[in-house]
Formats: C-alpha cells, sequence, structure tokens
C-alpha cells in the first residue's frame, strides 16, 4: 500500500492509499461524507486533485483500490486490460491524459480504439480534475453503437427508453401507457416496464403483451421486463418472447452480491438471451442498470468513493456487450447525492465514464421528492446530456413513476430534446414513425390531425383482445 503526500500552501497533505485519494478528489457527493471518506475541506479536496494530475496512468494497474484476491470486478478489470489498446497513453498522467482528451487528436476512432486498455479507476480519476463542460465535450466524441432490432447510439441521434410502470401491472394500464408513449415516438431505445409483481409468471404476462403489440404493429424496438436475471433465465427455458435480459448491477463483488448476482449468472444470462436470437440487426441482448451509492447502501464499497465504485460497475457491464447501460443518477436518494448540484455533476460523470470505457450510456434523468431537487434541475440536466451525445434517455408518463415513487422525464420532454436539437431516433425506429405518418416531412411529430388514421387505430389496441 503506498501513501500519497503533497504540500499545498503552507500545509502538508497526506493521504494513506490510492482510494483517500480519489475520494478526497471528488466533488462534494452527501454519501462520501455519510461514508467517512470525504475531504475535510475544499484544500484538502485540491491537494487530492494536484496529487491526482500529476500521478501517471500506469498507477492504477499497480495499485488497486480493491484487492484483486478479494474481489472478481478487480480480476475482471486486471484480466482485461488490454495493454495494446492502452499504449497510445501508457506514458500519461492524469493531467496529461485530460488535456489530450480535449485536444483535437483524440478522435471518436481513437477514443473507441482506446477503451478496451482504460480502467474504470483511470477515467474516474480523470473526471474528477474536470469541470462539466469538460465531461461534456469528451463524451460527445465517444462512438459507442449497438443494435438489437433497433440500433443506438449513432452519431446525432437520441434514443428514448418508454416506461410504462403501473402499480399492480394492469394490462390496461401498461398497454395504455405504453401507446400513449409510441404515439409522442418515444420507445426506440426499449419498452421496458419495473414490474410491480417480480415472479415468473407475472413476467412472462407482460413479455407477452409487449411481444403481441410489437408484432401487431411492426414496431422495430425491443422490450424488457425488469426482473432479476435468474427469473429471465426461467422465462427463456420456458419459451417466453423475451428480448433483453436486464440486472442491477454495481462495482465490487460484494455488492453485486447483494443484487444477488455475479460473473457467472450474467453470463449464463446473456448466453441464454443469445440463444433466441431474436434481434434483427444486432446481438446486443443485455440490459444493465447502475447508480452511484448503490455500493454504499449495500456496505460493499470498501471506502471506495462512489463515482469510483460506479464507474467500476462499467467495467462488469464492457464484459458482457449490452445493448443499454443506464446510470438511475438520482433515484437512490439525497443520502447519496443530496442536491440538484450533485445529481447533475454525477449524471454528466457517469455518461462520461461509461462512455470512455467503451460503454452504451444512458441516463435516467431523476430525482426523489426528498431530495434538494425539481423539475427544472432535471430540464438542466437533460439538455446537458443531449449535448453530451448521451445514448438514450428515459421517459415516464407525465415524468410522474407511479409505481416507483419518483420523478423521471415526460414523453414530452423526449419529443422538445429532439425537435430542438435536431437528434432523430434510431434509424428503424424513425423509418417506422414515417410509414405510420408520425412523423412530418421535416422529421418532426406530426400534429394530431396529420397522423389521425394511425392514432386511432393504435389507440383502438386492447390487451385483452
Amino acid at each position: 500500500m503506498t501513501t500519497y503526500s503533497i504540500v499545498l500552501g503552507r500545509e502538508r497533505h497526506v493521504f494513506q492509499d490510492l482510494k483517500s485519494v480519489l475520494a478526497c478528489a471528488s466533488p462534494l457527493k452527501s454519501g462520501d461524507v455519510l461514508a467517512g471518506i470525504a475531504a475535510s475541506s475544499n484544500e484538502r479536496r485540491v491537494a487530492a486533485r494536484y496529487l491526482l494530475a500529476d500521478m501517471p496512468l500506469k498507477t492504477f494497474l499497480e495499485d488497486l483500490v480493491i484487492p484483486y484476491e478479494v474481489d472478481e470486478v478487480s480480476r475482471l478489470i486486471v484480466d482485461r486490460h488490454d495493454w495494446m489498446a492502452f499504449a497510445p497513453v501508457s506514458h500519461m498522467t492524469v493531467g496529461e491524459f485530460r488535456d489530450w482528451l480535449l485536444s483535437y487528436d483524440a478522435t471518436s476512432e481513437k477514443l473507441l480504439a482506446i477503451a478496451p486498455g482504460l480502467t474504470p479507476e483511470m477515467v474516474a480519476a480523470v473526471s474528477k480534475i474536470m469541470r462539466n463542460h469538460d465531461l461534456i465535450t469528451v463524451a460527445g466524441k465517444c462512438k459507442v453503437v449497438t443494435a438489437f432490432r433497433s440500433t443506438i447510439g449513432l452519431p446525432g441521434r437520441l434514443s428514448s427508453r418508454l416506461q410504462p410502470n403501473h402499480p399492480t401491472d394492469d394490462p390496461e394500464g401498461v398497454a395504455g401507457s405504453t401507446l400513449d408513449g409510441l404515439l409522442y415516438g418515444i420507445g426506440d431505445a426499449v419498452i421496458g416496464i419495473n414490474p410491480a409483481t417480480d415472479n415468473l409468471e407475472a413476467c412472462t404476462r407482460l413479455m407477452v403483451l409487449f411481444d403481441r403489440l410489437r408484432e401487431r404493429f411492426d414496431i422495430p424496438t425491443q422490450s424488457c421486463v425488469l426482473t432479476h436475471v435468474t427469473t429471465s433465465i426461467k422465462a427463456i427455458e420456458a419459451g417466453a418472447p423475451l428480448d433483453l435480459v436486464f440486472q442491477s448491477i454495481a462495482g465490487s463483488e460484494a455488492a453485486n452480491k447483494g443484487f444477488g448476482v455475479d460473473l457467472a449468472i450474467l453470463r449464463e444470462g446473456q448466453q441464454a438471451a443469445l440463444s433466441m436470437k431474436r434481434g434483427t440487426v444486432g446481438n446486443n441482448v443485455m440490459y444493465l442498470e447502475t447508480g452511484q451509492g448503490s455500493a454504499l447502501s449495500a456496505d460493499a464499497h470498501h471506502g471506495v468513493d462512489e463515482q469510483t465504485v460506479e464507474a467500476r460497475a462499467y467495467a462488469v457491464a464492457r464484459e458482457l456487450n449490452p445493448l443499454l447501460v443506464n446510470t438511475v443518477v438520482g433515484f437512490i436518494g439525497p443520502e447519496y447525492l443530496f442536491d440538484a448540484k450533485q445529481i447533475i455533476r454525477a449524471g454528466l460523470e457517469d455518461h462520461f465514464c461509461g462512455k470512455l470505457l467503451g460503454v452504451p450510456m444512458g441516463v435516467d434523468v431523476c430525482y426523489t421528492n426528498h431530495a434538494e431537487a425539481d423539475q427544472d434541475d432535471m430540464d438542466n440536466l437533460m439538455v446537458l446530456l443531449t449535448v453530451a451525445g448521451v445514448s438514450f434517455l428515459i421517459a415516464v408518463p407525465g415524468a410522474d413513476d407511479v409505481m416507483l415513487n419518483y420523478q423521471s422525464l415526460s414523453y414530452h420532454d423526449i419529443v422538445g430534446l429532439r425537435h430542438q436539437f435536431n437528434r432523430p431516433p434510431a434509424p428503424e425506429f424513425e423509418a417506422w414513425l414515417h410509414r405510420m405518418g408520425m412523423l412530418d416531412h421535416t422529421g418532426r411529430l406530426a400534429p394530431a390531425s396529420a397522423s389521425g388514421a394511425f392514432s386511432r387505430n393504435l389507440l383502438s389496441y386492447r390487451a385483452s383482445a
């Protein structure tokens, strides 16, 4: 274990190990304060950032924040590290890496090429010495493209998850929210529901509901019931029409055990979904969800700050070649991200770190009602992420999830972002919207009078029919 120190002004700052430097360099987060690892002053935070800026990137391959012997995520990070991909930046310090990322030389192609050579700790470290605008600028250059029935992550596009959650999983209620979203052109990334009743029978009913709807209107998208990976495997074995396997993941072995998973069961779920061969334009079959604070809430963070351990979750995601990954940035609550400033920063950090590691990163722009945040703050974050080239955003009816009791974005928000920034949905879904008469000649969502015939057809659909 290496001790790190620096003299700043007239004070000598000593950090007992690398994870202490990373934690103290982080922007203020209530979760790090709760864990007792946050910087005790702004001066100490600046000192840690000076240390990070001068630290060689190779340090993170030699000094692990969670020991190799005790954690399978650490073993995954080390064993999968690509030295050839790392070579172009291997001579750099964290500060030099930041400067290079912001340079003209760091093109989309080069960023994609080095991704297998970067570790989560490297990208977390560089993010800690970057301003929000830096995070947006670099993430905007990262191109991560995945596909199943629609192609996600192409430059200049904005995809969306349609989230029709219902407090009782009532088929007509779920179908109504889904049809409403489709009329707004939402759902090209996935139609994904958090089931209120998480058992095989209930989840299978929802899978069948979405598959019938998709086939009825020939919609080029994919559905996902956000149940546990083991339930998805059972559903596949029973012949259910499953598109994507979902699972919440975290950045340590112990935290993943808290979710009831390990790398072996995640790989088993991936292979089960691949065996279905349901994709038409690609075979990315996993949908993974993360969030700053999850490892701390499970007492499984090993003293690592919440942003760095979150970035480690993206190494797990990268291993599974997913179609979609998203951070539920404000969902876990103010104990971990206290207010809008912290939520916005965390959303930009997560998106940057995921994209730089080669992960197809989306964000659930959200908050809980006991956080110091409101919908105006979410407006700010959704605009920043759209500029940063986020792969997809999540939308729920009226921005209010009545099942999970938190606030997200609305269908209207996605439409507004697409029009304002000229960010159409996935090309296959965009073509379908044109065929259905739901987009006008400029690519904007058509008014009801122009798409009335299809709208009436869609709204006449009955889940029980």
